[in-house]
């Protein structure tokens, strides 16, 4: 074979080196786009579940929140609605009570009702244990008859009344200066109407709506309160 056969086929082989070369880049540039999309689809799909999570989360996010909101709605009503200081000077949710049947009083340890704190005390004890709460807040109102101190009057009350009910701190029951509490007792409940002196009596269901007012003369042992205290204690919590 002369040298330019030589060359021939030398280029021979070259030409079929570049195809094959060619060929062999074609298929590196298919693999590449195949797995670039493939890694794509992937990361589309994983997307796609994650926004899917998100929205599934969401929702529930926004049920647990709209029912949040409903349940604060009913909780919020009634007596519920307020914050009190109790006579230690820590602040109480009145929906704490919630489910309790209560008696609201408005006291003085100067005054002729005064030793209705007795019958109280026997109230409470006797029906505590079937869910009687009773709330007992201070009141200078009527007669100057409670002018001490928060501690003055829980002092008072213990030592001289052994009373282990729940004692307040001392507030307005009527007036310019009038608590919230009351005003929303004496204007909105069921039982409109002013407080008439110390010692007159609330009565709250189960579910803080305020159900029967009763004047300071009638005590809490009476027949009349009894009835309906015992009536109010059978409903279901």
């Amino acid at each position: 074979m002369d040298y330019h056969s030589d060359r021939l086929g030398d280029r021979g082989e070259e030409v079929n080196g570049r195809r094959i070369r060619a060929v062999v880049g074609a298929w590196s540039i298919v693999l590449m786009r195949l797995t670039i999309q493939r890694e794509t689809e992937e990361k589309v799909m994983m997307t796609r579940r994650i926004l899917m999570l998100a929205m599934m989360f969401t929702s529930i996010w926004i049920d647990a929140g709209a029912q949040t909101k409903k349940s604060e709605a009913i909780w919020l009503t009634g007596i519920y609605q307020f914050v009190m200081e109790d006579i230690s000077g820590d602040a109480v949710p009145l929906s704490n009570y919630s489910g309790n049947v209560l008696i609201i009083v408005n006291v003085a340890s100067k005054c002729g009702y005064t030793p209705q704190y007795n019958d109280l005390e026997a109230t409470y004890r006797a029906y505590k244990d079937r869910g009687l709460r009773i709330l007992a807040f201070p009141a200078n109102n009527f007669g100057n008859q409670e002018p001490g101190t928060n501690e003055e009057i829980k002092e008072f009350c213990s030592l001289t009344y052994d009373v282990t009910f729940d004692m307040f701190s001392k507030i307005s029951v009527k007036g310019e200066d009038q608590h919230p509490l009351y005003r929303y007792i004496t204007e909105e409940s069921a039982v409109p109407g002013e407080i008439k002196w110390n010692f007159q009596k609330y009565l709250v269901n189960r579910r803080g709506e305020v159900v029967a007012q009763f004047p300071s003369r009638v005590k809490p042992t009476a027949e009349e309160f009894t009835q309906k205290l015992v009536e109010l204690v059978k409903e279901a919590p």
